[in-house]
């Protein structure tokens, strides 16, 4: 019997199986660590203006963590679900904006623009904020 996966099924995949990797690394695993040299701190280099940064918000333990996190006007946020339960992010004031629901093990992530204060609105003691430097 033949099968075949079809492209976003390997996608799928390999993005669970990157986040299951990560979840099984310990914090000093995760950290990037950056040789330096002894030129490096006597001619340091001034980076220009930063790239879009990726930050991860897990939920975990019914809470968002971290609850509150600083980005960058178009960095992005990805929500990651690691609780046992279905989650959802929602924009509190307005509902400006929604995730759909988040099920255990998958994410969603959002491009940041302005300050927001967020919850689940399936779990709405569940609350986050983000803001915008």
């Amino acid at each position: 019997m033949k099968t075949s996966l079809k492209w976003g099924e390997i996608g799928f995949r390999y993005i669970f199986l990157l986040l299951f990797l990560y979840g099984c690394a310990t914090p000093e695993e995760r950290a990037i660590k950056v040789p330096v040299s002894d030129s490096t701190v006597s001619n340091p280099v001034y980076p220009g203006p930063s790239e879009p940064q990726l930050h991860v918000v897990e939920i975990k333990d019914m809470k968002f963590q971290p609850e509150e996190i600083s980005v960058k006007k178009g960095d992005t946020i990805m929500w990651v679900n690691r609780d046992m339960v279905t989650h959802c992010v929602t924009e509190e004031n307005k509902k400006a904006w929604t995730s759909s629901n988040i099920t255990a093990g998958a994410f969603w992530k959002m491009v940041v623009e302005i300050n927001s204060d967020y919850f689940c609105a399936i779990h709405q003691v569940m609350k986050g904020k983000i803001i915008v430097e």
